[in-house]
């Protein structure tokens, strides 16, 4: 007879379950409840609600959605202050104004994965690049042909 599932069975499921849905780990929910990691991980795979999980990323969602929205007021009140300051003549104002709306429009390029804030790098003037290129035209100086299909390569390559 197959055993039963001790999560199922505790007094405390309702929390377990909510914790797994928020994506809580095996070992600290066994550890808070006294239970075997196994167990924990066995009642994740086969007996929790999949409408508890699928609810939990709702909420995610709603409160992203919560988040955006209160960017874009803040952007609209900073829009709003700026004109009234332009109206008003109070030019230090405005500029404050502007620099709001600026930093409220960088926050929703990030939020939205519009801002890619990665640095770029120009291998062609890296000095290692540079050294490497140099080592390798030095080793096909013996072998004139090599060399001129080599160089031929890289400089089409640096200039595509």
């Amino acid at each position: 007879m197959p055993r039963s599932c001790l999560i199922c069975q505790h007094p405390d499921r309702e929390s377990i379950d909510k914790a797994l849905a928020r994506q809580a780990s095996n070992r600290e929910l066994a550890r808070i409840y006294s239970l075997s990691e196994a167990s924990v991980r066995r009642h994740r795979s086969n007996h929790l609600p999949a409408r508890m999980v699928m609810a939990e990323k709702a909420a995610e969602l709603v409160e992203a959605d919560n988040l955006l929205d209160q960017v874009g007021d803040l952007q609209r009140r900073a829009l709003g202050i700026l004109d009234r300051a332009e109206e008003a003549g109070e030019l230090k104002t405005a500029l404050s104004a502007i620099r709001e709306a600026r930093g409220n429009l960088e926050l929703l390029a990030k939020l939205l994965g519009e801002l890619d804030e990665r640095p770029v790098m120009n291998l062609n003037i890296s000095p290692e690049w540079l050294q490497l290129r140099a080592v390798i035209v030095g080793a096909l100086e013996a072998h004139p042909e090599a060399l001129g299909a080599v160089v031929g390569a890289l400089e089409a390559a640096e200039d595509g």
